[in-house]
């Protein structure tokens, strides 16, 4: 079921942006990974692993990690997105967006139009705009200028923690209120069983099957177009799809009073159930960002750093290095 709001959005004021090319960041390598908060973990084209962290934007090559921007911002960072066209953009808390081209960075906050110097979610859609999530709504950026969308607009919340596009060309946000999803004209509100919301949807995603995947307050869902799924109650913080199908999501755990990181076996969804694993528990820490590598290994981001898990062991690139 889906409830319908009546809210059309509406065209914000955008400003056009302004030349603010930063100089190239002094690079340092070292072979020992971050050592905090690590909330985004991206693969690029070229096979190199990017880490959005609390002290930098890292960057994982030929064994060695380094920090991409330790000369030019000592903000937190939350997101990191590669472009179509190899270009980087990094969300802060704070400073708002880092464009990176591989030599200069540029600097977008809100005085060129972004709707809030917090970002903690990039996205790209089909058209090669860029998508923000802030704690002051959505901004969408075209190339040129910024359109944002609020709560003025029919946003369910303004503090945005996801944004995908999906196969027909809605997009769907998860918010600190409610999820919702948007026809280019106007945003709806997502109900499930009995008329209920989606409270706090941390991650969205669609699978490669078409169906939209919920993770927050609620749990995990499922939603075929049809029917909504819940396969757990438990605090959803992170989801993510691997090359087989499987769905690895970062978690409470139903075990212990800590984290998971679990793992959905892609088979047992044809029977309609649900085949799920623990694959590691964090009693006193939490999990983020989740990351399957071209090399089948399986990255996530921690309290603390990150683990790389390889199906047998993990290696969190502290005390021992490969």
């Amino acid at each position: 079921m889906i409830a319908f709001s009546a809210h059309v959005n509406g065209q914000n004021k955008v400003k056009q942006l302004k030349d603010s090319i930063s100089p190239e960041a002094k690079i340092v390598s070292t072979s020992f990974g971050p050592n905090s908060i690590t909330r985004t973990i991206k693969q690029d084209r070229k096979g190199n692993i990017w880490f959005a962290t609390w002290e930098g934007i890292i960057r994982y090559h030929d064994k060695s990690f380094t920090n991409i921007t330790s000369d030019v911002s000592l903000s937190r960072f939350f997101s990191v997105l590669e472009d179509h066209k190899g270009n980087f953009w990094f969300g802060s808390i704070g400073s708002g967006v880092y464009y990176y081209d591989g030599i200069s960075f540029r600097n977008f906050t809100t005085k060129e139009g972004l709707a809030s110097n917090s970002v903690t979610y990039i996205y790209e859609d089909k058209a090669g705009n860029i998508w923000f999530g802030t704690d002051g709504g959505a901004s969408r950026y075209d190339g040129t200028s910024f359109r944002n969308f609020t709560t003025k607009d029919g946003l369910a919340h303004n503090d945005v923690n996801a944004i995908i596009e999906d196969r027909t060309g809605t997009f769907w946000f998860g918010t600190r209120g409610d999820a919702s999803f948007y026809d280019g004209k106007t945003f709806t509100t997502v109900t499930h069983n009995n008329g209920m919301t989606f409270k706090n949807v941390r991650s969205i995603i669609e699978d490669k099957k078409g169906n939209i995947w919920f993770g927050g307050n609620d749990g995990l869902w499922s939603f075929d177009g049809a029917f909504f799924r819940s396969f757990t109650s438990k605090f959803v913080g992170y989801i993510y799809e691997d090359k087989k199908g499987n769905i690895w999501t970062s978690s409470e755990s139903a075990i212990t009073n800590g984290w998971a990181l679990s793992r959905y076996d892609a088979k047992s969804f044809f029977n309609h159930t649900a085949t799920v694993t623990e694959v590691k528990t964090a009693p006193d820490g939490m999990f983020f960002g989740i990351l399957e590598a071209k090399d089948g290994s399986i990255w996530f981001g921690t309290l603390n750093g990150v683990y790389r898990y390889d199906g047998n062991s993990f290696n969190n690139f502290k005390e021992i290095k490969d």
